[in-house]
C-alpha cells in the first residue's frame, strides 16, 4: 500500500510539473525533438496508410469518392490542416470528425481515442506541424492562439 501511495505521488508531481513548465512556456511539446521523432514513428504506424507516407493524403483529397466521403487530405503545406488549432487537429484525431463538421458528417477516418494516449496524439500532431515550412507553422500557431483567446470549446 504505501508503494501505490508513493507512486500515485509521484504521477502527480510528474504531473504538476509538466503542466507548470508548459504553462511557464519552458517546455513547449510541439518543438521537442523527442516528441517529434516517436510523433512520426506513431504517425507511420497510425496514420500513414491514408495520410501517406510523407504526408500527401489521398489522390484527388479534394473529390468526392463514389461513396461520398471524401479521401484522406494531406497533412503537408499542400492541404489544410495548418489551417486549424492544436485542439482541433489533437480533437479530430482522438474524437473523429464529427464534432468538427457535424453530427451528420460521415468519414472513413476511425477515431483514436482509444487507440492512443493523448501525448501520442500530441506527438503525432506535433511531428506534422514540424514538417511545414515556417509561413504555415507561423500561421497556425496565429491560429492557435486566437482560438485560445477566449475559447472553451478546447
Amino acid at each position: 500500500m504505501k508503494k501505490f501511495v508513493w507512486a500515485a505521488a509521484a504521477l502527480f508531481a510528474a504531473v504538476a510539473a509538466g503542466s507548470v513548465l508548459m504553462m511557464t512556456g519552458l517546455f513547449d511539446p510541439f518543438t521537442d525533438t523527442a516528441v517529434i521523432a516517436r510523433g512520426h514513428e506513431l504517425y507511420t504506424k497510425n496514420c500513414s496508410s491514408c495520410h501517406g507516407k510523407n504526408l500527401e493524403g489521398q489522390a484527388n483529397w479534394q473529390t468526392p469518392l463514389p461513396n461520398g466521403r471524401m479521401p484522406a487530405p494531406p497533412h503537408d503545406a499542400s492541404g489544410h490542416t495548418w489551417h486549424h488549432a492544436d485542439y482541433v487537429l489533437i480533437g479530430v484525431a482522438k474524437f473523429g470528425l464529427k464534432p468538427y463538421a457535424g453530427k451528420d458528417y460521415e468519414s472513413d477516418m476511425p477515431t483514436f481515442g482509444a487507440i492512443l494516449r493523448d501525448e501520442e496524439i500530441v506527438a503525432i500532431v506535433t511531428y506534422i506541424k514540424s514538417t511545414w515550412p515556417e509561413r504555415e507553422r507561423a500561421y497556425q500557431e496565429q491560429v492557435t492562439k486566437q482560438s485560445n483567446l477566449g475559447s472553451t470549446a478546447k
